[in-house]
């Protein structure tokens, strides 16, 4: 039986992309799952549809991240339906958008991290685990430069990731723990997409440079994996592409 069978699991962002595929494989592994999206009703009720249709139980949230009291019913929502919350994802991001404000980036990408993080922490269950999603692009900004048009998310997740690894010993007293998946740009997510349309050609160049550009299902694989891996709190999982960034910071 998977070690996610039973548990309830809260996936921010996950109307799309990653976020759909790691709920999708978790409700697969028979984790019951909390499927969150901004605006995209329709599109999270058909993650939901999906993973109902296999046999899994699942439900859609709205909540804005940037909205405190979005995000206490939302985590509210996994304990009212499903009876706890033993496991939180935090997926979400963006920053790239051009109408919700010069400091979206920072409030999604940091602040909204750790409202996020305070929520689920009060509702979780000894022993749950919270894992941070991010690119080596955000890991590394601080000794590795991006794009332009990717710095400013970059900063403000990297900030974020500060943020929450601050809290580790505040995780650890209620006897929950932190683990941080990062990859490289992922084929076929809006990140990506937008990147290369604002530069022709950055997709190409990460892929060689790293190789190979993971899938959305392979990356949500491994953040799958790493809900119930057997590794310290505050690990920091780097999935694909990482050497090139490594070799820069002389690590």
């Amino acid at each position: 039986m998977s070690a996610l069978a039973g548990k309830t699991a809260v996936v921010t962002g996950s109307s799309r992309g990653v976020g759909a595929a790691t709920a999708a494989l978790l409700a697969e592994q028979g984790a019951n799952v909390v499927v969150n999206y901004r605006q995209k009703a329709p599109r999270a009720n058909k993650v939901v549809s999906g993973i109902q249709e296999k046999g899994g139980q699942a439900v859609a949230v709205g909540a804005d991240l940037t909205d405190a009291d979005a995000v206490a019913t939302l985590m509210d929502t996994a304990v009212d339906t499903f009876g706890g919350l033993d496991l939180l994802v935090l997926n979400a991001s963006g920053g790239m958008e051009k109408d919700l404000g010069e400091d979206y980036a920072m409030r999604l990408n940091r602040d909204a991290q750790s409202d996020a993080l305070t929520a689920g922490l009060a509702r979780m269950t000894n022993g749950g685990r919270v894992v941070f999603v991010t690119s080596h692009q955000a890991h590394f900004i601080d000794d590795v430069e991006t794009m332009p048009e990717y710095e400013q998310v970059a900063r403000s997740k990297r900030a974020g990731e500060n943020a929450l690894t601050a809290r580790i010993e505040e995780m650890s007293a209620k006897g929950v723990s932190f683990v941080v998946v990062s990859a490289d740009m992922i084929e076929g997510t809006v990140t990506a997409t937008l990147l290369d349309r604002a530069r022709p050609g950055a997709l190409e160049a990460r892929r060689e440079a790293a190789g190979k550009l993971y899938s959305v299902e392979e990356f949500a694989a491994e953040i799958v994996r790493m809900a119930t891996a057997d590794v310290e709190t505050g690990h920091v999982e780097l999935v694909g592409g990482a050497e090139d960034f490594l070799a820069r910071t002389g690590a």
